[in-house]
């Protein structure tokens, strides 16, 4: 401390990040000044090897100001272009290796401003072929693979460029090199890294390998060096490793309080644009990308309330689009007031365990661990965010971090305790989750035949003639999860409700009664209602209509189409049962599969009934990229207004609705999750053949089909009125849903579950807050009072309802939720 003047300046010493693994491991480095700039050094917890080079201004283990990182890489582009020249740059592609250097080898091809972008995955995806692979030998995890969507991206004959952080050995770019030439032989390859730490014998292995290849091999580098190691380095190592974990905990100690809420981010990512490297990244893709950038920055600073200090964590291989985040949303606060008080930082979590130690001199200071989230496909395992939590400096603490992963990532195991989210809570005052959709690549014409449709009695409970389920059997996997922790990561955003399960509801014999007596009591007004829309369908759409139900509610309604017209007309119509999911589309394998055997233009959607409509958008916005399909849903019933084909609009009981699968032919909800079902799947379902002692599906079916002769005239009737009648959609269901949602302070539609058949599922299937219900409503809502008592849910009768009643699902995971008295709604 020195004294000059009247004012005291304490002086401190820098301490370099390497300085406790070479102080107890006897590890040194040799090379350039900049090194200990670039470099910090941690130890692995990995058998194989003992220490870890920790880079700086890689982006990955150290967060670093977003402009560093994406920088280094660029720069290091632009020193690849001057040496290979404008016209050989162009012609040149990109490969960085997984996980570490995907966002290098990203902002490297920036730099080449010309050049394709592809970087090796450990994620396979099912139906896309591999058109290279290599091992990676001292990695954790070893093998690399090689998917790009264009598979000619590789066969080239321009310089093929190879990103990696670092290089100790070289043996990783010789197994590239070696698998690409014996395929894709070129003459120039050049090696980029931030640091080149290879000894002398490495250096001249790689020679002999490419003069013996007869290709040219360029290093191009920010710095060069060498790490001396001490014989026993591994043996001690793993001792001190050993040591350290014994006698400290390793998770670091959350300041007090239950962490941060999770606010997901839209971040309006354009459709059809690549999250990554990992199937190719064109300078197109990246022209895009740029152009997104400063609004997904908008959308991000929204939600941060004046954050000073803020970390952007990227996820694994998805490093480039939140690293150009980072980029975008530091400098746009940097442009708002008091910006320069404001830091934007970046990292990415990883799979590689490392050793934390809590000392300056340290390149690892802390490590929150949490279960993959991603499904991989060398299964669960642990994973790590290194230096994310402030340890004893609370000056490195985040008062923001928005965590970025793919959709492929976002699911249960995300929001889970003790998942990632969970962890990150801990140490922030605000947590934001932004969710960059997968892509993956589109499936080639005939790069895979087409499944066959399943039928029964080997897949449900129907008759093999009644449908074809243009489904994959996925009875053998475990889907089902508990309503409660199903409806909080729904509701928190952190699962699809497709990717999962409810627990098959096993009704009592007091609500088995109420289904038959329901059904004797509404059997002929179904019959009434199906043989109207028959009708109306083979008057309107088709004389001989595909009939392809919206499985599952749709499916015993096309059951019944089926049988209407085969009695009435004799007509044996084919059907078939597809999935569609809300907010992910219909199954387009399907649809290619229904335009190679029918004729599109035949084809009619079916549907149980309609609520507020939301499925009835999601078809149309689905069928936009298959020109020939009808958009327009045929359903037995439409309370919302929301179609022009129907059998009737009024909201009633259908007996069909107050069960799942048992009324449904034993078939479960469809699931679409991206690690059961590939790009030339179909969607999954599960076949609940023990169950087959309770089920009712045909009983259901009987007992409507058995009063078709006595409805025929009033059908008759019904369809002449139709026909001369205006039946364009009004769309009041949704906007009574709006209304219903905003009186009730739940601020978000798809909580609001209008009419008989969705207030039912609710009861079954999701965590029910209160039932609306119509002022008199009788009969038809017995057997929802009667859920609603066994589960403890209110039911109030209200005026003026458009429906019968309206299940409201319970708001308690939603940030933010008021209830109509204005407070906040809790658990």
């Amino acid at each position: 401390m020195n004294e000059t003047n009247g004012t005291t300046e304490e002086t401190e010493r820098v301490v370099w990040t390497g300085e406790w693994v070479a102080g107890r491991l006897g590890v040194s480095l040799s090379g350039g000044d900049e090194l200990p700039e670039l470099l910090g050094l941690a130890l692995r917890r990995n058998p194989k090897r003992a220490h870890l080079l920790v880079s700086n201004v890689l982006g990955k283990h150290v967060p670093q100001r977003p402009g560093v990182v994406h920088g280094a890489g660029v720069g290091l582009g632009r020193r690849v272009r001057e040496l290979l020249g404008d016209e050989a740059a162009a012609r040149s592609v990109v490969l960085g290796y997984a996980e570490t250097a995907t966002g290098l080898g990203h902002s490297v091809a920036d730099g080449l401003a010309l050049a394709p972008y592809l970087h090796s995955t450990r994620r396979p995806v099912a139906g896309v072929a591999q058109v290279g692979g290599f091992e990676e030998e001292h990695s954790h995890a070893t093998s690399h693979l090689l998917l790009p969507e264009d598979r000619a991206l590789l066969a080239g004959d321009g310089p093929l460029v190879l990103v990696d952080d670092e290089f100790s050995t070289g043996r990783t770019v010789l197994n590239t090199i070696k698998a690409l030439h014996a395929r894709f032989p070129r003459e120039r390859y050049v090696v980029v890294a931030l640091v080149d730490m290879r000894s002398d014998a490495d250096r001249s292995h790689l020679e002999k390998f490419a003069a013996d290849l007869g290709a040219r091999v360029d290093l191009v580098a920010l710095a060069a060096g060498g790490v001396q190691l001490p014989a026993d380095v591994l043996t001690r190592g793993q001792e001190l490793v050993a040591a350290q974990e014994t006698g400290a905990a390793q998770q670091p100690t959350a300041p007090g309080g239950r962490g941060a809420d999770v606010v997901r981010v839209d971040l309006g990512w354009p459709a059809g644009l690549p999250d990554g490297g990992r199937h190719g990244f064109t300078p197109s893709h990246r022209a895009r990308l740029e152009t997104a950038l400063p609004d997904m920055a908008t959308r991000i600073a929204q939600h941060l309330d004046g954050a000073r200090r803020i970390l952007v964590l990227g996820n694994e291989e998805l490093m480039y689009a939140p690293l150009r985040m980072a980029e975008a949303l530091d400098g746009l606060l940097a442009e708002e007031k008091g910006g320069a008080e404001r830091g934007v930082f970046f990292s990415t979590t990883t799979r590689s365990p490392v050793l934390a130690v809590d000392d300056p001199g340290y390149a690892i200071r802390t490590r929150l661990s949490f279960p993959a989230h991603d499904q991989p496909a060398d299964g669960p395992g642990e994973r790590y965010a290194y230096n994310v939590a402030a340890g004893s400096d609370p000056d490195r603490r985040f008062d923001a971090i928005v965590a970025v992963v793919d959709s492929h990532g976002d699911l249960p195991e995300l929001h889970a305790t003790d998942g990632l989210l969970d962890r990150l809570a801990e140490h922030t005052d605000r947590l934001l989750l932004a969710v960059v959709p997968s892509h993956a690549p589109r499936p080639q014409a005939g790069s895979m035949p087409l499944p066959e449709p399943l039928r029964g009695p080997a897949f449900s409970s129907y008759t093999a003639d009644e449908v074809g389920w243009l489904l994959q059997d996925l009875s053998d996997v475990t889907l089902e999860a508990p309503t409660e922790e199903r409806e909080e990561a729904i509701q928190r955003g952190g699962a699809h409700y497709a990717e999962s399960l409810p627990v098959e509801y096993q009704p009592s014999e007091q609500y088995q009664a109420l289904f038959h007596s329901a059904l004797q009591t509404s059997a002929r007004r179904i019959a009434r209602a199906v043989g109207t829309v028959t009708e109306t369908v083979l008057a309107e759409r088709s004389p001989r209509p595909v009939l392809v139900s919206l499985a599952r509610a749709g499916t015993p309604v096309g059951v019944l189409m089926r049988r209407w017209a085969l009695h009435t007309h004799g007509l044996d119509l084919p059907h078939y049962a597809v999935s569609i999911v809300r907010g992910r589309g219909i199954d387009t394998t399907a649809l290619r599969w229904l335009a190679a055997h029918h004729d599109p233009a035949d084809v009619v959607f079916v549907d149980g009934w309609t609520g507020k409509g939301a499925i009835t958008r999601e078809l149309a916005q689905a069928l936009e990229d298959f020109p020939g399909f009808d958009p327009r849903i045929a359903v037995l019933a439409d309370p919302g207004g929301c179609v022009e084909t129907y059998g009737t609009r009024d909201d009633f009981l259908i007996p069909s609705a107050c069960l799942n699968s048992t009324v449904s032919g034993l078939i479960s909800r469809t699931v679409l999750r991206d690690d059961l079902v590939g790009p030339d799947d179909f969607h999954g379902a599960k076949f609940y053949r023990d169950l087959a002692g309770v089920d009712v599906s045909r009983a259901f079916l009987d007992a409507v089909s058995a009063r078709f002769d006595e409805v025929a005239a009033e059908v008759a009737a019904d369809v002449k009125e139709l026909a001369a009648a205006d039946r364009a959609p009004t769309w009041e269901g949704w906007a009574a849903v709006e209304r219903i949602s905003e009186e009730h302070g739940i601020h978000d539609v798809n909580l609001v579950k209008p009419g008989v058949g969705e207030t039912t599922r609710v009861l079954l299937r999701r965590v029910p807050w209160k039932i609306l219900a119509r002022q008199g409503a009788g009969a038809d809502l017995d057997h929802v009072r009667l859920l609603a008592e066994q589960r403890g849910v209110p039911v109030e009768e209200v005026d003026e309802l458009p429906y019968t009643c309206v299940g409201l699902i319970h708001p308690r995971f939603t940030r933010g939720a008021t209830g109509a008295d204005g407070k906040a709604v809790t658990s």
